[in-house]
């Protein structure tokens, strides 16, 4: 069975961050290892969410018992999302570079796959963590992914350059140096997602709706996470 590390939000009113991509990995016969990084009883858009941050100690001690039982070796793919402090970032590019250099055998010989969501921050809100945090994902994280998934207001933090139609979206990308999976895109009635990388670029668009639920670019980051580990094309993913 495929296994995933999620480093993410943990909420356990809200479907959302780590808990709604580990139930959709599930659907796809992918196990995860989930390391929270802040424990809430709802997301913050609906208001006070009750909870904290995870100590760092926490963060890295499970971090710890996760590689001392020898599953990083295992791990297929790896999934960051929100982070609270700088500290818990570094924490995961460290975790990022002992699954890579984990050896591996029989089944679990491929390379796995680093998705980075670098979630800091939104259109119409800006950017809603600590500077230091948007400064670490930045410097520690986007340079040892496989693939970047931010939405169309973090590509053009990310890159200074204009994302606001497909055009300028897959520009941008190709900025980035990586390949990119950004969502949120406008084009007129429509909202779409793009898939850019050096050779090639797909865009999946549907009409926009009047509100969107929470939760679905976790939600986007792990379905094509999960199509990834189950050897599809880009175009299929």
């Amino acid at each position: 069975m495929p296994l995933a590390l999620i480093i993410s939000s943990h909420v356990a009113g809200s479907r959302v961050g780590a808990s709604a991509q580990a139930a959709a990995l599930v659907q796809f016969k992918i196990d995860s290892m989930v390391v929270p990084t802040v424990l809430f009883g709802r997301h913050p858009g609906w208001g006070i969410p009750g909870g904290a941050p995870a100590p760092i100690e926490v963060v890295e001690g499970m971090l710890d018992g996760i590689e001392a039982n020898g599953l990083f070796g295992l791990t297929d793919l790896v999934i960051t999302g929100y982070f609270a402090t700088a500290a818990q970032v570094r924490a995961a590019a460290r975790a990022i570079d002992a699954v890579r250099d984990a050896p591996r055998e029989g089944a679990a010989t491929r390379r796995p796959s680093v998705i980075i969501d670098p979630t800091m921050g939104d259109a119409g809100k800006g950017l809603y963590v600590p500077q230091d945090v948007a400064d670490a994902i930045v410097s520690e994280l986007v340079s040892r992914a496989d693939i970047v998934a931010p939405n169309a207001w973090e590509l053009q933090r990310l890159t200074g350059a204009e994302s606001r139609d497909p055009i300028q979206a897959l520009h941008a990308c190709r900025l980035l140096g990586k390949p990119v999976l950004v969502s949120s895109v406008n084009r007129g009635a429509e909202i779409c997602v793009l898939h850019v990388d050096k050779r090639e670029a797909w865009m999946a668009a549907h009409p926009r709706a009047d509100s969107a639920p929470k939760g679905t670019g976790d939600l986007l980051s792990a379905l094509f996470g999960a199509a990834l580990v189950d050897g599809l094309t880009i175009s299929y993913a």
